[in-house]
Parts: structure tokens; C-alpha cells; sequence
């Protein structure tokens, strides 16, 4: 198979000021194994013996601190370089880079002209990430973008990244659920952010039974903010942050009798 096209999610990536707590936690809530550092204060989750996502453990990456903890996506690009050059011609701005990481790629990390941080990324490896995957358990199942004006991130996502607006869920005064597909299959959706929670990403992490995993989280020390919930399809969706307040999405299958 050949590499993922341009506007993918290959990676996510943790930046946490916690690196024993988030392997601890996110072990009993998703399932994920983490070895020793593969770089200074890197380390990766494994799925099954694969790499699923990084764990970026910093002491700035702190509750409460200026710069919080949060889950940030990779999108594949196939010029980091000029992806990075349009999209601060377009309003967004860049925070590092461009850099090369030995063996793994080139790389950059942007916010978009609203503010929502991602890294750009274009890797050695020819093969497929399986990072994203929307039916499998352990996996990124869903990418949620929230956003003040979600027409115009649509837009601006669409332009630089291929990025096209699917079927609505009208949600009232919020306005639209859009879903956003690429490269022939839904990838997530776009909708106006609300609760207090800056412009971005909300990742929803595959799990094989949503009860158990809601209570791994606050068994561990996070918080759930809403859910379990049933969504279309039959499966239930958790929102919930970590012990150190980095915020992240479960769905999967209600298996415990009610």
C-alpha cells in the first residue's frame, strides 16, 4: 500500500507534564503500552506491538500552566516546507520548525487562523499509518473540530489539506454537525466550539466496551464531562480529561447489561 495522501492524520501525540501518570492511565482506559524514551522526553504507545502515538512529557506541559496538557494530530503533507509556507500566507502561524527527525521525517507544528495547534508532517516511511482507523478499537476513531466559525475552518482545511464538508446534524443554536471526509471515507466533523475549551481538535479513541473504559477514567483520576451518550450507529462516545486536564474523546460498544 502506498503512503497515506495529503490531509491524512497519521500521528497523535500527547504533551503532558506527566509521563508515568499518562502511560498508567491511558494503559487502563485504552489499552495502550508504552516502552522507555525513544528521544529526550519522548516516548511512544504501542497497540498491539505497533506504534500508535507519541507521549511528549515536558514540565511546561503542565495543569493549570500557560501551556496546558493536550493531544495535538499529524496531518501527512507532501512538502512540509510549502505546507507550512501556505498556511502562514493564509493566517495561520508556525510554532516549529521545519525540522528533520532522524529515520522518522520531516515536520512542523502550526495553529491555524483560529488558533487550533496540528503538526504537519512528511514521513520516511512509504508504509500506511494506521493511527487512524474509524472501526477499530485502540485506534483514533473520530477527529472533532471545534471551532468559533466553522464554515471558515472548513474552508481553510479544504484548501490547504483536501478536506471536504459531508452530511449536517443540525445541533439548534450550535448551529450544524458537519461531518468532513477525505480521500473517500469520513474523517470526523466540524462544529462550533462550546464549554470553554479553546479552538480544537477533540480526538475519540476507539475502546471494545465504553462502560469500562468510562470507568477506568475516573478510576485513574480523570474527569468525565459528558457521557456515555449513544450517537448514530449504535456505539456510545465518552468525553472526559485526563488526571493532568488534557482533554480526549472514547466511543465504542455499550457491553455491560443496563
Amino acid at each position: 500500500m502506498a503512503r497515506n495522501p495529503q490531509g491524512d492524520f497519521i500521528w497523535y501525540e500527547l504533551m503532558t507534564g506527566d509521563a508515568a501518570g499518562a502511560e498508567a492511565f491511558y494503559g487502563a482506559v485504552t489499552g495502550w503500552t508504552a516502552g522507555g524514551e525513544v528521544a529526550p522526553d519522548y516516548r511512544i504507545f504501542n497497540l498491539d506491538g505497533k506504534p500508535f502515538g507519541g507521549l511528549l512529557a515536558r514540565p511546561e506541559f503542565k495543569a493549570g500552566g500557560e501551556m496546558p496538557p493536550a493531544w495535538v494530530g499529524y496531518v501527512a503533507v507532501d512538502d512540509v516546507d510549502a505546507a507550512a509556507a501556505a498556511v502562514q500566507a493564509d493566517g495561520g502561524q508556525l510554532h516549529m520548525g521545519p525540522r528533520d527527525i532522524p529515520e522518522v521525517g520531516r515536520l512542523a507544528m502550526l495553529t491555524d487562523p483560529q488558533g487550533v495547534a496540528f503538526y504537519v508532517m512528511r514521513e520516511v516511511s512509504e508504509e500506511p499509518s494506521t493511527s487512524f482507523d474509524p472501526s477499530a478499537a485502540g485506534h483514533c476513531n473520530w477527529n472533532e473540530l471545534a471551532v468559533p466559525d466553522p464554515e471558515a475552518a472548513l474552508a481553510f482545511w479544504g484548501k490547504h489539506f483536501g478536506w471536504t464538508g459531508g452530511d449536517a446534524m443540525p445541533m439548534g443554536e450550535m448551529g450544524d454537525y458537519r461531518f468532513i471526509d477525505h480521500a473517500g471515507r469520513t474523517i470526523g466533523a466540524v462544529m462550533k466550539n462550546a464549554g470553554g475549551r479553546p479552538p480544537s481538535f477533540l480526538f475519540y479513541f476507539g475502546v471494545a466496551d465504553i462502560d469500562a473504559a468510562a470507568r477506568a477514567v475516573t478510576g485513574g483520576g480523570g474527569t468525565v464531562h459528558h457521557g456515555p451518550g449513544p450517537i448514530p450507529g449504535g456505539h456510545f462516545i465518552v468525553v472526559a480529561t485526563d488526571p493532568q486536564g488534557a482533554w480526549f474523546g472514547l466511543v465504542g460498544p455499550r457491553v455491560d447489561a443496563e
